[in-house]
């Protein structure tokens, strides 16, 4: 990485009444004309969701643009430099659902918010909480705080019945929660949830992995933070920790990931680079035999593959896109 990284990659969310989220969008794409700016971008009538990278005149630009607002004053940014963007385009619009959870939370009952450092001394108690990682496996699988309950879901709306099965198995009553995710706002509806379901003691990480990692550095942490954008995994501070991530094929340790090389498949897998070239980019033997395949050569482990440049067999061109989180039978669509 450069000296002075050109870029900026901001991380935040608010969730405050919105009357009008059209009018936001409109005002955000506004400002985003004639900016380098790339974005990931979701507003409702509940509040803003966002990641974006521009070079830093733009992205400090933005900040004191935002901050400016009477609705996004006291919004915090969550700060990391690049040295390019991560985002493949500008991408604004309306979500019903900042988060895809499918149940409705109160929001005005959330969860305690712990700073990094309260945070850091109730996992160093005697006696703490049960921790519990409120991301996707796909996430946890290449790092996560030791200790953590890391449930099998492989997207948030499974979190909701996740929540049933922990209500069953824990006193909600006498049982304290500790959760934390990427950067804090499925904590924010997740804590809602369980403090409807009857838990008393919920407790959540402020500003998430990303907020702890830039004010604690990597205490208690293990491997690598997954991130939603070109670069899929990044270390939470510049101290060394543990390979949590296994290759899907020999079950080596590892910390990249890929997309299968079958663009009907598209599953990211962590793959070591001797299986890679064995599997020739997919994950299993049967992808290797598909008919659309993406050259092996093509594959990059810090970006995921948005789009399937080959043609089809009518002579047509693909426009199929493959989200991160992708399984194989789901090619969903990427924001």
């Amino acid at each position: 990485m450069p000296e002075d990284p050109q870029y900026l990659i901001l991380a935040y969310y608010h969730l405050t009444p919105i009357p009008n989220p059209q009018q936001e969008i409109a005002a955000h794409k506004a400002f985003f004309k004639e900016r380098e700016l790339t974005s990931r971008i979701y507003i409702s009538e509940k509040g803003i969701n966002g990641q974006m990278s521009g070079i830093r005149e733009d992205a400090d630009a933005y900040m004191r643009w935002m901050h400016a607002h009477p609705l996004f004053q006291t919004m915090p940014f969550r700060i990391h430099s690049y040295h390019e963007h991560v985002f493949p385009r500008q991408t604004i619009k309306y979500r019903k659902q900042l988060v895809a959870l499918d149940e409705e939370v109160n929001l005005s009952s959330l969860g305690e918010h712990l700073s990094p450092t309260q945070w850091k001394a109730l996992l160093e108690a005697e006696q703490k909480p049960i921790l519990l990682d409120v991301r996707n496996d796909y996430e946890w699988e290449v790092g996560r705080f030791k200790g953590a309950i890391c449930p099998p879901c492989s997207t948030f709306r499974s979190f909701g019945q996740y929540a049933e099965k922990l209500k069953s198995e824990l006193d909600p009553i006498t049982t304290p929660l500790m959760m934390y995710c990427t950067g804090g706002i499925r904590c924010e509806l997740y804590s809602s949830l369980l403090l409807g379901k009857g838990f008393q003691k919920v407790y959540q990480l402020e500003g998430g992995i990303i907020n702890y990692g830039l004010q604690q550095g990597s205490d208690h942490w293990l491997g690598k933070l997954f991130v939603f954008d070109d670069r899929l995994t990044i270390p939470i501070s510049n101290q060394q920790t543990a390979v949590t991530g296994q290759c899907y094929h020999c079950q080596i340790s590892t910390e990249s990931y890929y997309n299968c090389a079958n663009v009907d498949c598209n599953r990211l897998f962590l793959c070591c680079f001797p299986c890679l070239k064995e599997f020739q980019g997919c994950c299993c033997a049967h992808c290797q035999i598909a008919p659309r395949l993406r050259p092996y050569h093509q594959q990059d482990a810090h970006k995921p593959f948005r789009k399937w440049l080959g043609s089809l067999d009518s002579g047509s061109e693909s426009t199929a896109k493959g989200s991160v989180g992708s399984r194989p039978g789901q090619l969903l669509i990427q924001a």
